[in-house]
């Protein structure tokens, strides 16, 4: 009996297996196929572009906020806090604590 037992759980756990091979076979022979090597490419290149278009609209962002600095500069409104911050003051913004370097005051036209 013990052996029946074993061998029909060998039976068992070879079906399973083999099945599970052909499988994880199937899966990568679609892979390397040429769609799906083509299908990886075109998602991958999505993905790149992606990025990409995220990167300038960041450095965009970045420029229009630095121009709007150098002009507030030129035009007299930028603000020093050091003006009004003595050394060891604390500054809150949104009352979180910052570091006073961090922060940039620019007043209305």
């Amino acid at each position: 009996m013990k052996r029946v037992t074993w061998f029909v759980g060998g039976v068992a756990a070879g079906a399973a297996g083999a099945s599970y091979a052909k499988k994880k076979v199937k899966e990568k022979a679609a892979q390397v196929s040429p769609a799906g090597v083509a299908r990886s490419a075109a998602s991958r290149t999505k993905q790149s572009a992606l990025h990409v278009v995220g990167a300038l609209r960041e450095g965009r962002e970045a420029m229009t906020q630095h121009e709007d600095e150098l002009k507030a500069r030129r035009d007299g409104r930028l603000v020093e806090l050091s003006e009004h911050v003595s050394p060891g003051d604390q500054v809150f913004v949104d009352g979180v604590e910052v570091e006073s370097g961090r922060v940039i005051v620019m007043r209305p036209k």
